[in-house]
């Protein structure tokens, strides 16, 4: 079979858009009636529960909470689907380069699996964007409740594939020290600066594009 081939989404497959969130997210304050700037730090600081545990309710409820807001139920509804209506559109802007290959890897056999640190609005959007029917397999750490670089994340991607870990490609930016994560449970890691030169220090192989990949996967070295 040839080789699975995993992969990270923001700033791996399309660009993470970190200003257009955080400017989204000042937006989202004025309706809950929260300080701008505050917000977006509370944003920041509450990453890990964001990845794992809150919906974007959940979220605006918390963190407009904590900052001393009393949002009505309509305002959080309204602030969320903010949040969500920018997920779709991040997604909506997967480059024709990329579809195109993951295209070829598509044709050339290769399954195609994604592991993501994201949020529910992301993992929400994703059926609807193009990527989606390119993969066979997708992993969002809100739905497993699990973020890279946990090995676990690996595994349960692996495991959907119907593959062991030590024949998968992991392909990522480097964020949240994912490239360390997908080598200790045995991937064979590449490390993409196409969007963003997250990992300077990783020692392993690096690409400039995805463009590269498929001329780079091939046959497992084993069962």
């Amino acid at each position: 079979m040839p080789q699975p081939v995993i992969f990270d989404l923001f700033h791996t497959l399309l660009h993470g858009a970190d200003d257009e969130r955080d400017r989204v997210v000042g937006e989202m304050a004025l309706v809950v009636g929260v300080d701008p700037a505050a917000l977006v730090a509370a944003y920041h600081a509450s990453w890990r529960d964001r990845l794992v545990r809150w919906d974007a309710e959940e979220t605006v409820r918390v963190l407009a909470g904590r900052l001393g807001g009393t949002p009505t139920g309509e305002q959080v509804a309204r602030a969320a689907d903010h949040r969500r209506t920018l997920a779709r559109r991040v997604l909506g802007r997967a480059s024709t380069t990329t579809l195109d290959v993951l295209d070829a890897l598509r044709a050339d056999g290769h399954p195609l699996a994604l592991i993501s640190n994201a949020t529910s609005e992301t993992a929400e959007a994703w059926p609807h964007g193009p990527l989606a029917g390119r993969f066979d397999v997708a992993v969002f750490s809100c739905e497993v409740g699990l973020a890279k670089p946990d090995p676990a994340i690996y595994r349960v991607a692996a495991e959907r594939l119907g593959v062991a870990p030590t024949g998968c490609v992991y392909v990522g930016d480097g964020a949240d020290g994912e490239l360390a994560g997908a080598a200790a449970v045995g991937m064979t890691v590449l490390r993409t600066t196409e969007h963003n030169d997250t990992d300077p220090s990783w020692g392993g192989r690096v690409i400039t594009g995805l463009g590269e990949l498929p001329a780079l996967v091939g046959e497992p070295a084993g069962p």
